[in-house]
Formats: C-alpha cells, structure tokens, sequence
C-alpha cells in the first residue's frame, strides 16, 4: 500500500509533457518565411524574431487554429515586432501626465522597450532559441506553464508606470479584453504593409486623386482618403506610362504599394488585383527587390487559387527559380509536389524545371544554354544566382581536369 502511494505521488509530481503539435504546410511556409534573409528587419535580432515566432503559432496552437489562419497574408514576427516597439516609442513621445513630477519616466520606458520586450530576461537572452533544443518544431511548440508566465508578466506592469499611460497600452495591444475572449492574439494590431489588414469592414472609397503617398495605416481608414477601383485603374495606366517613361523606382514602389492599400481595405479581389500584384511583381524584379517581390507574390498565390486569372504559369516559374536561388529544397519539393502533369508541360514551367534539374545534375553546359534562353523576367532571378554556379562550375572543372602527377619507381636491375 506504501509503495502504491509512492507510485502515485511519483507520477503526480512528475511533469506532462505537452503533446506535439503538426504543422500544417501552410504554417512551415511562414515559419520559412520569418528566417529568409530578405525579410529581415534591420534592428530586430534573429532570436527576437524567434521568440515572437513562438508566441504567434504557441498562441493559435493552443487554440487549436492553426489550420484556420490566413498564414499567407499573417504579418511576420518581426514585422509585428516592428509595430510594436515603433508605436511604443510614438507612446514615449507623447506627454505623461505626471511629466513633471516624474520626468525620468518617459525615456526610461522608452529605452526598456526598444531594447527588450516587457517579458524578457538577460538570463532567457544569453541563450539563443536554436541552442536549446534541435528541432525547430519543437522550439516554437508552448507548453502550458510557460504561456501562463508570459501572460501573467505581461498584464502585471511594475507599479512605478503612470496608470493612465498603462491603460492606453492595454487598449493599443488588446490587453484590456475579458479573459474569455481569447481568439484575438495579443498583438491583433499589428499590421503586414498593406495586405493584411483584411479583417475588418470594407471601406467604399471615395478619393478621386491618381496619385497617393503610401502611409502605414494607424487607424481604421476614412472612406475620402480611399480611392474606388475605377479612379485605381487610372492610376495603374498612368504608373505603367510613368515606369516606362521615368523609370524612378522608388516613386513607382510607393505608389504601387498605395495602391495594394487601397485594393486591400475595400476587399477587392478580382482580375484587376492580380494585375496590379503581377506588374508591381515584374518591377520588383527588374529592380532587384526581392522583398517586395516576395510580397506581391504571396499575395498572388493566395488570389490564383481562386480562379481570378492572371498569369499563374509565369509566377510558378518564377517561384522555382527562387528557390533555386535560395536553395530551398523543402520549399521547392512542397512546389514540385503542387505541380500537375499539365503545369510541368508548360514551357516557363519547363524551363524553370530545366534550370533545377541542369544544377542537380551538374550539367552546367546546359545550364547555361538555359540562362541565355530565359523566359519573362526569368533572367532577373537568375542574374542572382549565375555568378555563384559559374564559380561552383569553375571549380568542379578545375577538379576534373587537373593533371594527374605520375611517379616513375626506377627499380636497380
């Protein structure tokens, strides 16, 4: 009997362990997406970008939403990162009101919130996240206590900060909400460029200017600073006329993502969104700016599946190409498995497929024969790779080729 209720207190005392959550290919994609290099944003750590990344899929796993989530169109952790610490410092700027009696309080928070987040310890810092455990799957997977800490840190400030100013930050970050509402993440503010704010209402836009600065919206759009489809294909006509007259890229970029703006707060969705996301796409790449591809071609991902046209064929293409540049074999074999019999008969499918197999197969006479007959803005991409396989060429025909030294063993007869 004894032993009996030392085998239960044993088992009592010892841990659960959380059971393993499976990704979805959707969920592997992002997580594939926060560590490229062209998302990267300057300021914002690798491990930072890891620690939200847990808090983002910890937060829905335990939700069991995973599968429900648009993770195409799910701002990055570091890009909610970014939102964060910038509308922390516009909350710095502004005056306290006990700034005279406490003048010090405004840039000490500052300075704690640019440099950390609130739940964050110099002893969870000197370990970096991929230190701790192997697998990337199992180090963004929360168990329970560890949640419960990161809210429990998170909605109990220390009691030197201004109460009023506290009160604004809960409203900012939903910190505020009833314990039950639990299907708005904490950082539910956040936003991706201009693309995924696709939550709210649709706004009628009334605006009739061609031509609009692009802002970050802060707040719920007014329907006279939004233009209605009709006054936006004006605009593309004239950006295709400026583009190809000027070619003064960062004025188009602007406008162009202005333009995705606007698409994207009144909910359109039709053959004229993919033709924006596809031109402002080819100048990406005719300009080397591989982030602004990259989002232009998520997007069109998500809108080609469903059926609104365009020109899915030569994005494919595209894709392939940048994961070649890349190097992403996980990614590219999830796109080879997409594929269709009648896809992979397309020629800039083709192609594409061409300039992956010549490499795999280290048969550079035709990968080169391959560059030189690229299709589309084909040859953009793979004006970023062409410099590395030519010395990876180089060397391997030096290997090949180099002369063999005979010894001649003269034996005494």
């Amino acid at each position: 009997m004894h032993q009996t209720d030392q085998n239960l207190q044993t088992e009592a005392a010892s841990p659960v362990k959380p059971p393993k959550v499976e990704w979805t290919p959707e969920v592997r994609e992002y997580v594939g997406r926060a560590f490229e290099a062209e998302n990267a944003i300057k300021g914002i750590s690798r491990e930072d970008t890891t620690k939200k990344l847990k808090e983002v899929i910890g937060f829905f796993a335990e939700r069991k939403q995973l599968a429900s989530v648009t993770w195409s169109t799910y701002p990055l952790p570091q890009q909610i990162l970014r939102d964060e610490r910038a509308s922390a410092a516009a909350e710095a700027t502004m005056p306290s009101p006990n700034a005279v009696t406490n003048p010090s309080y405004a840039p000490t928070q500052s300075k704690k919130r640019k440099s950390q987040d609130p739940d964050e310890t110099p002893a969870e810092n000197s370990i970096p996240p991929w230190r701790k455990t192997n697998n990337l799957e199992d180090r963004i997977t929360f168990s329970g206590g560890n949640e419960k800490r990161h809210k429990k840190n998170v909605l109990s400030p220390p009691s030197k900060f201004d109460p009023s100013d506290l009160e604004k930050r809960k409203q900012r970050f939903n910190l505020g909400k009833p314990a039950n509402n639990k299907s708005t993440p904490p950082w539910g503010s956040a936003r991706n460029e201009s693309d995924s704010d696709m939550n709210s209402a649709p706004v009628v836009g009334t605006n009739d200017k061609l031509e609009k600065s692009y802002f970050r919206l802060t707040a719920p759009p007014k329907a006279e600073t939004v233009r209605p489809q009709a006054v936006l294909e004006k605009t593309l006509q004239l950006l295709t006329r400026k583009w190809r007259e000027e070619k003064n890229y960062g004025y188009i970029c602007n406008q162009f993502k202005s333009l995705r703006q606007d698409l994207t707060v009144q909910h359109i969705k039709n053959a004229f969104t993919v033709k924006v996301y596809e031109l402002h796409a080819r100048i990406a790449l005719e300009k080397g700016d591989l982030g602004e591809y990259n989002q232009c071609q998520t997007q069109l991902k998500a809108l080609y599946s469903q059926k609104l046209g365009g020109n899915p064929a030569e994005f494919t293409a595209y894709r392939i190409l940048y994961f070649v540049y890349t190097c992403n074999k996980t990614d590219m074999n999830d796109l080879l498995a997409e594929l269709t019999p009648a896809d992979k008969l397309h020629p800039w499918i083709k192609h594409a497929l061409d300039v992956r197999s010549s490499l795999a197969l280290g048969n550079y006479h035709k990968f080169f024969k391959l560059y030189l007959d690229a299709q589309n803005m084909g040859s953009y991409l793979m004006d970023m790779f062409i410099e590395r396989e030519r010395l990876h060429a180089l060397a391997n025909i030096s290997r090949a080729y180099v002369p063999c030294l005979s010894s001649v063993v003269n034996s005494k007869g």
